[in-house]
């Protein structure tokens, strides 16, 4: 994956998690350098709980990728990434047919931790969720 900031970084995001979980649930890539991270996902209703919103853990799952894409654009060659720590504080739901939009930015970016925050907005820019992670470094 490209790294810091390039003009390729979003378009490598993309391709890479095509075949992995992010593409599964349908997330877009609009933006990705070392200072944002930005996708939307559409909510589709095989993403639902009752009520035809959004699932909890399909916006926790949504905003721990943007973290840890966010934690990769800024890692040094040879290093690793995983999430330690994860706090969401929802706000409003998502209903069926929406798509939402995540924002992520750095809180902090250490040598052996980051910790990021995604704020997680509806159509109308509506704030839904707010999510806080810790990332830590390890070697490879």
């Amino acid at each position: 994956m490209d790294q810091r900031g390039s003009t390729n970084a979003c378009k490598s995001v993309q391709e890479l998690f095509q075949c992995l979980f992010p593409g599964l649930i349908g997330m877009e890539f609009l933006e990705a350098t070392a200072d944002r991270v930005v996708a939307t996902l559409k909510v589709r209703p095989d993403l639902r709980t009752t009520g035809d919103i959004l699932h909890g853990g399909a916006l926790m799952a949504f905003a721990d990728t943007l973290g840890a894409v966010a934690t990769v654009m800024n890692l040094p060659a040879g290093v690793r990434t995983t999430t330690v720590e994860s706090s969401t504080k929802f706000l409003r739901a998502a209903p069926v047919g929406s798509t939402i939009t995540g924002e992520c930015r750095a809180f902090h970016r250490g040598r052996t931790t980051m910790v990021w925050q995604t704020l997680v907005k509806s159509d109308g820019g509506k704030l839904c969720g707010v999510v806080t992670q810790t990332q830590l470094i390890m070697n490879s």
